[in-house]
């Protein structure tokens, strides 16, 4: 086995008592998080990897939280340099389904607004949704949404250098992030694929990293590891 850069274990179950019931794999930092649903490997029509992936490269490994959409902003962004993705449309339904309901994790509506609509709100003002319905009583809605957007983009934008240093920090090259998470996407199909065909229930694993060579070491229900190299 090659020297690890990184260790990061997952688990698998065949139906998450989550409230969703979804199969798939989650990051273990993330398994008491609420809003974190288990992936497969499937990958998306513009996007090569899947969710856990960018869970893995573009949120733990960049330092940032599993969830909530400061985080999440600066994930997309990450995602979008690792693959060339387009952060926006994902960025533009945070704010649909969230934000313009006065949903915000991880912290007050208050706090995570900008200044400048911050210096729009009446003293005592601090409940979320009413700080949201005031701002819309205020401005047109299509243009706080795109003010929502724009922020949303800003901070991605302002937080890449601290996700990089973050990332860099581990000894892994950043600017091989693309090519780490595609062989780690493959590895990923691998074992899906045997957790899905053998009925597994349960499952551990977890991703090793390095320069040039990944691998996925599972320890439960069997053990067997799988190992792949990309370009540096």
């Amino acid at each position: 086995m090659f020297e690890p850069k990184a260790i990061v274990p997952i688990s698998y179950c065949a139906e998450w008592a989550d409230g969703y019931g979804a199969r798939g794999w989650k990051l273990d930092v993330a398994l008491d998080d609420p809003e974190i649903i288990a992936s497969t490997s499937d990958a998306g029509l513009c996007i090569p990897t899947s969710v856990l992936i960018h869970d893995i490269l573009d949120h733990y490994l960049c330092g940032l939280s599993p969830s909530g959409q400061r985080a999440e902003a600066s994930a997309l962004h990450q995602l979008a340099l690792r693959t060339g993705a387009d952060p926006l449309p994902d960025l533009a339904q945070m704010v649909d389904e969230d934000l313009l309901h006065g949903r915000v994790i991880g912290e007050t509506m208050y706090n995570f607004l900008p200044e400048n609509l911050r210096d729009q709100l009446p003293a005592g003002l601090v409940e979320d949704r009413a700080i949201i319905k005031y701002l819309l009583s205020i401005f047109d809605k299509e243009a706080f949404r795109n003010l929502l957007i724009e922020y949303l983009v800003d901070l991605g934008k302002n937080d890449a250098d601290r996700a990089r240093a973050h990332y860099e920090s581990k000894g892994l090259q950043y600017g091989q992030r693309g090519a780490l998470g595609l062989a780690m996407q493959s590895l990923l199909v691998e074992i899906d694929s045997l957790a899905k065909n053998s009925n597994w229930r349960t499952a551990h694993a977890a991703y090793i990293l390095s320069n040039g060579r990944c691998a996925l070491d599972v320890s439960l229900p069997i053990s067997i590891d799988f190992e792949a190299a990309y370009s540096i």
